[in-house]
């Protein structure tokens, strides 16, 4: 699970870092050479949507996503963890409908092509809607198996 957990922060980083890269190529081509570049903006675009799936399946595994605790840290012990084990299913089930439906729309979409990138599937472009799925129903079996990563430290550890 660290293994996906570092791919899937990977995929994200490199997705933020040519993101950052492409955009000031815009820029240059449309305010200084005076013509834009076609490819940009729908490449950042797709990027954003790489960032998203996966960047969020990572935080997720790692606790610093956002959440709403307030309601949850209200309750008594017992219902407080049954409240936590119910958020995890929900994300579970989120995560597996997207896992589902992402496949059927990236096969459904498979053979189209985007004006502006020809070379590239539309499919391909949804691919990031199941595989960072995928890797949150992983991370989602995980806390509710194991436990999150964080509990499963000794304190000696945490400060490694």
């Amino acid at each position: 699970m660290d293994a996906l957990y570092w791919a899937c922060a990977g995929v994200a980083s490199v997705a933020l870092v040519t993101i950052a890269l492409i955009i000031p190529w815009s820029v240059y081509t449309r305010y200084v050479v005076n013509r834009a570049a076609s490819w940009p903006e729908p490449v950042a675009i797709l990027l954003a949507i790489v960032l998203t799936f996966f960047g969020a399946a990572a935080c997720y595994r790692v606790g610093v996503h956002m959440r709403i605790t307030v309601v949850r840290d209200l309750l008594p012990q017992p219902w407080r963890a049954l409240t936590t084990a119910l958020s995890e299913l929900i994300v579970g089930a989120l995560s597996a409908f997207m896992l589902l439906w992402g496949i059927g729309l990236c096969a459904t979409t498979w053979n189209q092509t985007i004006d502006a990138v020809p070379w590239l599937r539309v499919g391909i472009t949804y691919l990031p809607i199941p595989f960072g799925a995928a890797a949150t129903v992983l991370f989602v079996v995980e806390k509710l198996t194991i436990g999150a990563p964080e509990e499963r430290r000794t304190p000696v550890e945490a400060f490694d």
